[in-house]
């Protein structure tokens, strides 16, 4: 299924951050992952409080992607699922098809404004598909494949997601403010 990786908190008291790549070729290991490991990375710079990283890479299957988020979520108790991978026009891409299936509520604000932010860098970021949306008391956000474009639409919509997490009932996720600032409105 993939691997766990695990920042040193106890599991019970850190909240736990899905990541899934979805990639027929990365999965059959003819091709390495460089886009799980962005995403990491960059909530590694985005978050201050402690996490937990919850890696899956699977092939681009529409059933494996919605069982697969499904486990992320309900079984792993990930308040935040990044997937990466499967959101363009391709015939197998059918990551946002698979997001749909599996939530309750559809964020549709947040593929907008990731093609939005995209639209200033490549005139085709009209063909990405990405959405989001929310599974219980998780939000699942669709990303681009490549690493550069993973890290221009998270700072695009990341201002958004803790506040998003809280309204859900999911854990505090406090931001690093010097690289990036969350919004939570004053009450």
């Amino acid at each position: 299924m993939g691997a766990l990786f695990v920042f040193g908190h106890p599991r019970e008291m850190t909240p736990r951050i899905g990541i899934l790549t979805v990639s027929d070729r990365a999965s059959a290991g003819t091709y390495e992952d460089l886009s799980g490991p962005a995403i990491q990375a960059t909530l590694t710079d985005f978050l201050n409080s402690p996490w937990e990283a919850c890696y899956r890479l699977i092939p681009d299957e529409g059933s494996q992607i919605e069982a697969t988020l499904k486990v992320l979520c309900d079984d792993e108790g990930c308040c935040l699922v990044l997937t990466t991978g499967g959101t363009g026009p391709a015939l197998r891409d059918v990551t946002p098809e698979a997001t749909e299936a599996v939530c309750e509520k559809m964020m549709p604000g947040f593929g907008e404004q990731m093609r939005a932010v995209s639209l200033r860098y490549v005139p085709t970021a009209i063909l990405s598909r990405q959405t989001a949306g929310i599974r219980g008391k998780s939000l699942i956000i669709n990303l681009p494949g490549k690493p550069k474009s993973i890290r221009e639409c998270l700072e695009a919509v990341f201002p958004a997601v803790p506040y998003c997490v809280d309204l859900i009932g999911g854990p505090r996720l406090e931001t690093n403010e010097t690289v990036i600032k969350a919004f939570r409105p004053k009450s």
